[in-house]
Parts: C-alpha cells; structure tokens; sequence
C-alpha cells in the first residue's frame, strides 16, 4: 500500500514533468532517461527507509538497486520502441504504459531482489 501510495504520487509528478519538457521541445527518449535516472536516484532511501523498511547493508542493497533499475529503464525503451516506432502510438501514451508497467515490475524487484529480508529467507532454509 505505501509503494502504492508513494508510487503514484511520484509517477503523476514526474509523467507531468515529462508531459512539459517533451512539450517544450525535449526529445522523448532523452526525457524519459533524465527523468527516469532522477527518480531511481531519488527513490532509493525512501524505499529503503519506508516503503520496505530493510535494514539491510547498503551497498549490497544499493548494487541490487541499480541492477533492478537498470532493467527497468530498458523495459521502458523498450516500450518506447514498441508503442511509438512499431505501432505508430505517440510518446505520451508510450510514457504513461511505461509509466504502470515498470511500477509493477520494480515493485516486485524491489520485494524480492532488492529489499528482501535475508535473515528471515535464511532461517526458513535451515
């Protein structure tokens, strides 16, 4: 429910800030990068902190944060190539999906890759 709650809010945010810099002439691919790299980095501690409440160490969290991130960004392009060159769709809609579909993607990243509770998962193996 908190990734939820916080999810939307920042996604509305950075989906309208996207929405005015492609339309004050921002390429869309070269927005969605910058505005998808603010936001991975921008996420991390509230995630951490909040959403998961891991109290993991942070380097091997962060490592795993970046390689989940980094999937999510192609998942996007990916989108992008799809819904605007393939299908003729415009960016913005492209956004938006990208916006829903890797949202649930890192949400279940983050759950079981990212921020997973390793003492726990270690006590059920024994």
């Amino acid at each position: 429910m908190r990734y939820g709650l916080v999810g939307l809010t920042v996604n509305l945010a950075g989906y309208a800030v996207y929405l005015l810099v492609t339309y004050l002439g921002a390429p869309p691919r070269a927005a969605m990068t910058v505005l998808y790299g603010v936001g991975a980095f921008g996420g991390f501690w509230g995630n951490k902190r909040l959403t998961f409440r891991h109290e993991g160490g942070v380097l091997r969290t962060a490592t795993r944060y970046v390689l989940a991130h980094c999937l999510g960004y192609l998942i996007n392009l990916a989108i992008f190539a799809v819904v605007i060159d393939k299908l003729g769709y415009p960016h913005q809609w492209a956004q938006a999906i990208g916006v829903f579909v890797v949202a649930g993607y890192l949400f279940l990243a983050f759950k079981f890759f990212v921020f997973r509770d390793l003492t726990s998962s270690q006590g059920a193996e024994r």
